[in-house]
């Protein structure tokens, strides 16, 4: 594929994406419940059964919808369910972090339909935009040359305020202040006409879980994600809660204390920048945390007390989070192997029991199920939800 193509990629994207309120709120309900029938659809929508009969013929004269079998066995005639249709649409998501880059092409079931990684020292702008370049055309040249049309845009997942803490990074003063008011649509645009959007890649990381994870089972919720530096986000009556200047639930920087007893925030205590710290020191290979697949095994004797440590740690902020709000659960993901994560919760709820909850109604820790992924697969559900769906689930889960 060459540059020439690769710019015109936006295709009919855009002149794709649906205006329709209506539309946008029966695709909405489809991804969120699976295949409905239309009389289904029209009962949780609201709308009239002629209606929803006429928008899903539209659709599904667009390739955003398919039929499947009818179901029989009930009085009356077959009741057909409608669902997405994977091959409706597509998107890019990008996944910006201080110690790797994923980059992943995703359908609209967020069925992942390839992904490419890359690890470094700390990210850099040129290197980070020639790895999405070239990205974009690998990517894309793994549809059908009939679907390329069908990418509906970018999504990058990156941290806010990506050059504050240079010296916690272990990077040279100032090698990170590029990124300060980085325009990533002006630089994006050199080499594609894709649609751009950017959020706070916990964020991100909180809507692939909500839209793709456990996000169905619990109202409202709290979720950490573990990183490099650990972060966030927060949903709310079924819907992730960006805040007024999108970073909501930005779990890093909240108060608490180091091994000495000073001051810190959560990110210093609790994050996988300190874990790869302590790695090197006991003579480990600390890229092995940043690799695929990964792989971590032999180091138990470093990574069995960060564990520990991190599950006090994470115990006190679900109690702090869940002082301001109610939240009924507290999801923990993060870059780690899945038995990781796994030890990672119970050791939070076993902390949960030593920390003084009076006044508070303790909340379920849950494991998140969407793991290392979760930021780039939901920097690709941005363009998605922009072009083709209601960006909120208020009122769609059916009570």
């Amino acid at each position: 594929m060459q540059d020439a193509e690769l710019r015109s990629l936006a295709g009919g994207a855009t002149q794709r994406g649906l205006r329709d309120h209506n539309a946008r709120l029966l695709l909405s309900l489809m991804q969120r419940h699976g295949p409905l029938p239309g009389s289904d659809l029209a009962r949780v929508s609201g709308l009239s059964p002629q209606t929803v009969s006429v928008i899903l013929r539209q659709l599904e004269e667009a390739g955003m919808v398919r039929r499947g079998s009818p179901q029989r066995g009930r009085v009356g005639k077959p009741r057909t369910p409608i669902g997405l249709d994977p091959d409706g649409a597509f998107s890019i998501g990008l996944k910006i972090g201080r110690r790797s880059a994923d980059l992943v092409i995703v359908d609209l079931h967020g069925e992942m339909r390839g992904q490419l990684h890359d690890t470094y020292s700390y990210p850099e702008p040129g290197h980070v935009m020639r790895f999405l370049e070239a990205g974009i055309l690998d990517l894309a040249a793994r549809l059908p040359a009939t679907q390329r049309d069908r990418i509906a845009g970018i999504g990058i997942a990156r941290p806010n305020g990506l050059w504050v803490w240079p010296d916690t990074v272990g990077v040279p003063p100032g090698a990170l202040d590029v990124w300060s008011g980085f325009d990533f649509a002006a630089e994006i645009a050199r080499f594609s006409n894709l649609p751009v959007h950017v959020e706070n890649d916990a964020t991100a990381a909180c809507r692939a879980e909500h839209v793709f994870g456990r996000g169905r089972e619990f109202r409202d919720y709290a979720y950490f994600f573990v990183g490099s530096f650990i972060g966030g986000g927060i949903v709310l009556n079924h819907s992730v809660f960006a805040g007024t200047q999108g970073n909501a639930g930005a779990m890093g920087p909240l108060p608490t204390r180091d091994a000495a007893g000073r001051p810190a925030q959560l990110l210093d205590t609790a994050s996988l920048h300190l874990l790869e710290r302590q790695l090197v020191a006991a003579g480990h290979d600390p890229s092995r945390l940043w690799s695929l697949p990964q792989d971590w095994t032999g180091f138990d004797e470093v990574l069995e007390p960060w564990l520990d440590s991190v599950g006090e740690e994470l115990a006190r902020a679900a109690a702090t989070v869940c002082a301001v709000i109610d939240f009924e659960a507290v999801l923990i993901d993060g870059g780690f192997p899945e038995q990781v994560r796994a030890s990672l919760v119970e050791r939070i709820r076993a902390g949960l029991d030593r920390v003084d909850l009076r006044g508070l109604i303790p909340p379920r820790i849950e494991a998140g199920a969407v793991g290392g992924n979760a930021r780039g697969l939901g920097a690709a559900c941005a363009p998605i939800f922009a072009q083709f769906l209601l960006d909120t689930h208020a009122g769609l889960a059916g009570g």
